[in-house]
C-alpha cells in the first residue's frame, strides 16, 4: 500500500518552502523598507505587577496598519515606523475550566476573560510617539 502522501512527493518540498515563505512575506512585506522601522521596547504593569503575558499593539493615528508583539514577563519589543500611535494592551486571565465536549472523557479547557480594562484596549486612551532610534516606553496600567 502506498503512503497517503505519495501523489504529492514531487510537490512536497515546494509546498514546504511556500509554507515557510508566506509568514516571512507577511511579516516583512514585499520589498518594504525596513530601515524606516525603529525599536520600541519597554514594560507593562497592571496594578504595579508585571503583566505575565499579553499582546501590545501600536495603531498609527490616521493610518490603518498596526504593528504589535507579545508581552512576556512584563516586557515587550516591537519594530514600528516613526509617528503617533494609539496603544492597545490585552491579556487573557484564566477564571475557570470546563469540559470541551459533553462526554465523560472530555478534556478540560480554560475559561478566560480580559484582564486589562477596556480603556487600555478596545477603548484605549493610551498614546505614544515613536521617534528615530531606540524608544523605551513603560505602561503602568491600573484596574481602578
Amino acid at each position: 500500500m502506498r503512503p497517503p502522501y505519495e501523489p504529492l512527493r514531487g510537490y512536497l518540498i515546494p509546498l514546504m518552502l511556500a509554507a515557510l515563505a508566506f509568514p516571512l512575506i507577511s511579516l516583512f512585506g514585499c520589498g518594504g523598507n525596513t530601515s524606516s522601522l525603529h525599536v520600541v521596547s519597554g514594560s507593562v504593569t497592571l496594578d504595579g505587577v508585571a503583566l505575565e503575558n499579553g499582546v501590545i499593539r501600536f495603531s498609527p493615528i490616521g493610518s490603518t496598519t498596526p504593528v504589535g508583539g507579545t508581552i512576556e514577563a512584563g516586557k515587550f519589543t516591537v519594530m514600528a515606523p516613526e509617528g503617533q500611535f494609539r496603544v492597545e494592551v490585552t491579556s487573557a486571565r484564566v477564571v475557570g475550566h470546563r469540559k470541551a465536549y459533553d462526554t465523560p472523557d472530555s478534556p478540560m479547557v480554560a475559561i478566560t476573560e480580559e484582564a486589562v480594562p477596556p480603556r487600555f484596549n478596545v477603548q484605549t486612551t493610551l498614546q505614544c510617539e515613536v521617534t528615530p532610534g531606540r524608544n523605551t516606553m513603560n505602561f503602568d496600567l491600573t484596574t481602578r
